[in-house]
């Protein structure tokens, strides 16, 4: 296992939309390790494979608390089947958006069809935290960042600020 570098706002990688898993096989479990150990290093609660620059169908999720055994998820082409009319709001952040936190309404419940690791079909009924974040997880398979909820004008200083921030880097 390894620990992979981040991709970082505003690296237009993060808006690509990741392909589907065809082949479990030993690279996919390694890559499946290294994301979680990239995870809890980070430290955060969850990891999609575009983050890491890997544009593939791959999420990895433990919402539990500290002091608790870990409970990790590794989600394999997931779709949301079902979400409620039921609204909550959680203040989100990201790994790939470090340092910044803002308040993200999404349904309150939602129904996932994925894959697990070794290929074997899971249904996932999540609400509360997990619920967000395999909403906030998904959505970076699809290209869509949790800033993309909030205004125009914080987004649009949000971004103004992680490219000079990049700039700066190089």
């Amino acid at each position: 296992m390894s620990i992979r570098p981040l991709i970082i706002l505003p690296d237009p990688l993060l808006r690509q939309t990741s392909a589907p898993i065809e082949r479990f096989d030993d690279d996919l479990q390694k890559l499946a390790d290294d994301m979680l150990e990239t995870m809890y290093d980070a430290p955060g609660i969850g990891l999609a494979g575009i983050q890491i620059g890997v544009p593939r169908r791959i999420l990895v999720i433990d919402v539990s608390k500290e002091g608790e055994d870990k409970q990790p998820l590794v989600i394999i082409n997931p779709e949301i089947l079902t979400s409620s009319d039921e609204r909550s709001v959680y203040e989100e952040g990201c790994l790939s958006i470090p340092d910044y936190y803002a308040e993200v309404e999404r349904p309150a419940k939602v129904t996932v069809k994925s894959l697990d690791r070794h290929g074997k079909e899971q249904l996932l009924e999540a609400d509360g935290l997990l619920a967000t974040c395999l909403q906030h997880e998904i959505d970076h398979l699809n290209g869509v960042l949790f800033i993309d909820y909030i205004s125009r004008l914080k987004r649009e200083m949000v971004i103004k600020k992680f490219t000079k921030a990049a700039k700066q880097r190089l």
